[in-house]
């Protein structure tokens, strides 16, 4: 808090106002990034005073003050007003807890990582559509999973390191850079026939069914 004066009037009556800046830390759940919704749990309250000595009442939380960020939405900040009473003592201790609440906006993520990931997924059904002889099957698929892991570090950067949870952005890359490395592996078995030899002897039945 910043030092400021007591305002003390001719009754008696004190009233101290300072203002402060409260730095705090948050659980943040990334499983549904960037579509998530995180909730910060924010308590005052004293260990030093009772509540018969120093009574905390709660008023609502003023947001008149907030200036929009690109990133976040403020959606609202509930209070609730408690009193804990513990075994070692009969006086009760009272705390105010401020629950805020931000919305993550998803338009800078949804036109910088969502689409061009869709379009790359999608551009992996092209290998299968190239001739063999245009000898560009596997450089599109290797162009194509070198960009998912692009992004898929894009994407590690800008979340927060935890483990607690993966987002579901994060096993869609996963499971993209999968069926994107197994068309290549696919690829590179269908120009090994495709190419084969006579003088290799002839092709396996079950190739020919398969193929």
């Amino acid at each position: 808090t910043f030092k400021t004066n007591v305002l003390v009037n001719s009754s008696g009556f004190c009233e101290y106002l300072p203002p402060g800046i409260f730095v705090s830390t948050c659980n943040v759940d990334v499983r549904w990034f960037p579509f998530d919704i995180q909730r910060c749990e924010l308590k005052f309250g004293s260990w030093t005073f009772d509540g018969w000595l120093l009574d905390i009442q709660m008023k609502e939380a003023d947001v008149t003050g907030y200036m929009p960020n690109g990133e976040w939405d403020l959606l609202e900040v509930p209070g609730d007003r408690h009193e804990v009473f513990y075994d070692c003592c009969a006086e009760p201790y009272p705390d105010v807890t401020f629950v805020v609440t931000l919305r993550r906006r998803t338009l800078f993520y949804a036109l910088n990582l969502l689409i061009p990931c869709v379009l790359l997924s999608s551009m992996t059904l092209l290998v299968f559509l190239l001739p063999a002889n245009s000898g560009e099957k596997i450089s599109l698929g290797i162009t194509v999973l070198l960009s998912l892991t692009v992004f898929m570090l894009m994407v590690a950067e800008i979340m927060p390191a935890t483990s607690d949870s993966v987002p579901l952005i994060g096993q869609y890359f996963a499971s993209t850079m999968v069926i994107v490395g197994m068309s290549v592996v696919a690829t590179v078995i269908v120009l090994q026939f495709h190419h084969h030899s006579l003088n290799n002897g002839q092709m396996p039945r079950w190739v020919h069914l398969v193929l």
